[in-house]
């Protein structure tokens, strides 16, 4: 299998040099060169463990990493820490280390990326750099900690995450990690990061210094593509407990901020996997829905601080690859595009991409209907779901309302409810006044009889390691402070 950029028609590369680049030189994301129809396939094998599940279908895209090196990698990452859960219809892929879903893809990618850089005989030392929203910070800061050959800094909006997940990173242990908190928005440490990236100049001078840069976000392949397992493993769950007879079409629905989690979705429906509708569930950020709606992408408007805030974003990174499908693989007018939501802020797309994007429905949830499914939710059914999964489950029924398509449908349960005490507290109507997060983390326990996960207890009585805040055109400046006491040292 090999890869190419979104926006360049040259280069063709291996899956292991796409993985250890992250980001093409033309500014383009890699996507590979064709998807396999493995569905037919791997139907036949529907009592495959996830690990097993995972093996085959990463297998298919980074081919030139060994089979040995690679069932190391799955099972490194995966076994007895990590574990996909169906439940409800909800697939909870959140039973991690962190407790959100990126577990699922940041447990495998310091284990891919070894094997990918002794593959290409690298000698430099790799520097991850990413910025968060509030869970791929930490899902990548505890997959790298101490991983030799490897650097991770994350930059994360100070007031953009909330008090557990800004703990969960600023406590972080590791001598090889570092974590920066900046005055601005997701967006802008986003587009930080893809300055850095950019910046040719200082990417040579790190390199003559010994360090190679990375990336730990979804635009990193090796982080989208084991992303797409557990919607194979969900459906064949779905088929395993009856829900549905083998063939039948299911609609997937995700709660959506990068856009990199349905369109690994959407990359199984392509595998052959037998999905119908993508439901996109955006929160009052909703530039996704009214791009699906509309085919115009428009950033210009103000950034929401919502609770849902991994999904506080206004540009959404992997809708770029989707656009290059849309586009019929064209990567000149999808660089066009990209240009002009650079330059303009604002891109519009042809009726003929526009119709390409008839798989997928979107929509958007506010506060009172997220807290109104919580609520309702729980009450009648005893489930506990987060403010993320709770976008899904509204717009879902939105879908359903609209249209009167009850195929059974899998929702993308992406966090722990525990990670937004306070909001699910609200939901259901506890008293919480005057409480911080982590008194709130034991209200919340004690009146759903429900279990705080262990990485969440006692995290307040650790040691805030990372008190570095810096403004938001500054943040190469921290990278390379960084990296000169690194080597320093």
């Amino acid at each position: 299998m090999k890869f190419i950029s979104t926006r360049g028609k040259g280069e063709i590369i291996s899956s292991s040099e796409a993985i250890i680049k992250g980001i093409a030189d033309d500014g383009g994301l890699y996507v590979p060169i064709e998807f396999p129809n493995l569905y037919d396939d791997l139907k036949k094998k529907m009592g495959l463990s996830y690990e097993e599940l995972a093996y085959e279908i990463i297998g298919e895209f980074f081919d030139d990493i060994d089979n040995k090196s690679l069932k190391e990698a799955i099972n490194e990452a995966y076994n007895k820490k990590f574990f996909v859960r169906e439940e409800k219809n909800f697939l909870e892929l959140y039973h991690g280390p962190t407790s959100a879903f990126k577990d699922a893809a940041l447990l495998f990618l310091p284990q891919i990326m070894k094997a990918a850089k002794k593959k290409e005989n690298i000698n430099e030392e790799i520097v991850i750099l990413t910025a968060t929203s509030g869970d791929t910070g930490k899902a990548a800061l505890n997959g790298f900690s101490n991983v030799d050959g490897f650097k991770v800094v994350v930059y994360y909006p100070e007031k953009g995450v909330s008090q557990i997940q800004q703990k969960q990173m600023v406590t972080q242990e590791g001598n090889n990690v570092k974590v920066i908190g900046i005055r601005g928005n997701f967006d802008n440490a986003q587009s930080g990061v893809k300055t850095i990236f950019g910046d040719n100049k200082l990417k040579n001078k790190l390199k003559e210094n010994g360090f190679l840069l990375s990336s730990a976000n979804s635009i990193n392949i090796g982080r989208l593509i084991p992303q797409i397992v557990y919607y194979f493993y969900g459906y064949f769950d779905l088929v395993n407990k009856k829900k549905i007879k083998e063939g039948d079409e299911i609609n997937v629905v995700v709660p959506t901020g990068n856009f990199g989690n349905i369109l690994a979705a959407y990359y199984g429906k392509r595998m052959g996997l037998p999905i119908g509708k993508l439901i996109c569930s955006s929160n009052e950020n909703n530039v996704l829905t009214d791009f699906l709606n509309t085919g115009l992408y428009d950033k210009r408007r103000e950034l929401i601080l919502t609770e849902s805030p991994s999904m506080d974003i206004l540009i959404s990174s992997n809708l770029e690859r989707l656009l290059f499908e849309a586009n019929n693989r064209d990567s000149l007018e999808t660089k066009n595009l990209m240009e002009e939501l650079s330059n303009k802020g604002v891109y519009s797309i042809s009726k003929r991409s526009k119709e390409f994007l008839s798989d997928f429905y979107g929509n958007y949830a506010n506060i009172n209907e997220v807290y109104e499914a919580i609520k309702e939710l729980y009450n009648n059914e005893g489930y506990l779901m987060d403010t993320h999964t709770a976008v899904g489950y509204v717009v879902l029924n939105k879908y359903r309302k609209e249209t009167s398509d009850y195929r059974q449908a899998l929702v993308a349960s992406t966090a722990s409810p525990y990670k937004f005490p306070r909001s699910i507290c609200n939901a259901l109507g506890f008293d919480i006044s005057e409480k911080d997060e982590f008194e709130i983390l034991n209200i919340l326990s004690t009146n759903t009889n429900t279990n705080i996960p262990n990485n969440l207890k006692n995290l307040d009585k650790k040691e805030v390691l990372h008190k570095e805040i810096c403004d938001k055109d500054k943040m190469k400046e921290s990278l390379i402070d960084f990296l000169s006491g690194a080597k320093n040292d």
